[in-house]
C-alpha cells in the first residue's frame, strides 16, 4: 500500500496540485506577481482562487504517486504550467520597459532613475512610467480576467496531475511527446522574446528618430556656426524634444502593447494544449 493511501489524503493531493498551479501564476504574472503586491496578499489570493477551482476538479482522476519523489515531480509540473502562463505576459511587458530604457539613453536622460522594487534595482524614469501605464491598460482591458480564464482553460486541457503523465508518461510516445513539448516551449519563448523586442522598438522609434534627426540638424548648424556652443544647446534640446515626442506618441506605444496581449495569451494556451506525438 502506498504512502498516500496510508495517509488517506486523496483530496489533499488534489488541493496541493491545484494550489501549486494557481500559485505559479500568482508568482509570475503581471499585476499579481509583482513585488508591489505583498506576499501575504498573493498567498491569500492563491488560496482563494484554489478554493474556487477545486470543486470543479473533484471528479478528476489522479494517479497517486508512489513516493515523495514522484509527488514532488507532480508539484513541479503543476508549478511549471502556472509560471509558463504568467511569464509569457511578463516577457511582453518587458518590451515596453525596454522602450523606456532606449528612450532614456537616446534622449540623454538615463541619469534620471527611480528604484523599482520589482527588479530590486534602479530603472530609468521612462521605463517605470511605461510599465505603470501598460499595467493600467492591461487591467483596464480585462487582461487579469483573461489570465484567469486562461488558467481555467488549462484545467480543461491538462487536469491536475495529468501533465507529467501526458507528456513524460510511460507510454510509447511519452518521451517523444516530452521532447516535442519542450521544443514547443522553447520555440514559444523565443517567439515571445522576439515580439517583446519588436514591441520595444515600435514604442521607442518615434522618439529615437526625432532625437537622431535633431542631432543631425545640430551637427549641420555647428558646421555653419562654429562659435555656437552646440554641446550645451544639444542636451537641452534633446531633452525637450524627448519629452514632447514621448507625450505625443505614448498612446500609440501603449496601443501596440494592448493589441499584442490577446495573441500572446492564445500562443501560450496553444502551447499548453500540445499533446504527445511520435517523433
Amino acid at each position: 500500500m502506498s504512502w498516500l493511501a496510508l495517509l488517506n489524503v486523496d483530496r489533499f493531493l488534489l488541493c496541493t496540485l491545484v494550489l501549486t498551479r494557481v500559485s505559479g501564476l500568482m508568482m509570475s504574472a503581471p499585476v499579481y506577481g509583482t513585488k508591489d503586491v505583498p506576499a501575504t496578499v498573493r498567498a491569500l489570493l492563491s488560496f482563494a482562487l484554489a478554493l474556487l477551482i477545486m470543486p470543479s476538479q473533484w471528479d478528476a482522476t489522479l494517479e497517486h504517486p508512489g513516493n515523495m519523489l514522484q509527488y514532488l515531480a507532480l508539484i513541479g509540473c503543476e508549478l511549471l504550467v502556472g509560471v509558463f502562463l504568467g511569464m509569457g505576459i511578463a516577457i511582453l511587458l518587458s518590451g515596453v520597459q525596454m522602450a523606456g530604457e532606449l528612450i532614456s539613453r537616446i534622449g540623454g536622460l538615463s541619469m534620471s532613475e527611480i528604484f523599482d522594487p520589482t527588479f530590486d534595482t534602479e530603472v530609468p524614469l521612462f521605463s517605470k512610467l511605461l510599465a505603470l501605464v501598460s499595467t493600467a491598460v492591461f487591467v483596464g482591458i480585462g487582461g487579469h480576467r483573461m489570465l484567469m480564464a486562461g488558467l481555467l482553460d488549462t484545467f480543461k486541457t491538462i487536469p491536475p496531475g495529468g501533465f507529467l503523465t501526458a507528456v513524460f508518461g510511460p507510454s510509447p510516445t511519452g518521451s517523444a511527446g516530452g521532447v516535442a513539448w519542450l521544443e514547443s516551449l522553447l520555440e514559444t519563448f523565443l517567439v515571445l522574446v522576439g515580439e517583446s523586442f519588436s514591441l520595444g522598438i515600435r514604442a521607442s522609434v518615434p522618439v529615437v528618430t526625432a532625437v537622431l534627426l535633431a542631432t543631425v540638424v545640430l551637427g549641420l548648424i555647428s558646421r555653419t556656426l562654429p562659435q555656437l556652443n552646440i554641446l550645451m544647446l544639444g542636451f537641452g534640446l534633446n531633452s525637450m524634444l524627448t519629452f514632447a515626442i514621448f507625450a505625443v506618441t505614448l498612446g500609440a506605444g501603449v496601443l501596440a502593447f494592448q493589441e499584442q496581449i490577446g495573441p500572446t495569451l492564445e500562443t501560450l494556451l496553444q502551447t499548453l494544449r500540445l499533446t504527445p506525438r511520435p517523433m
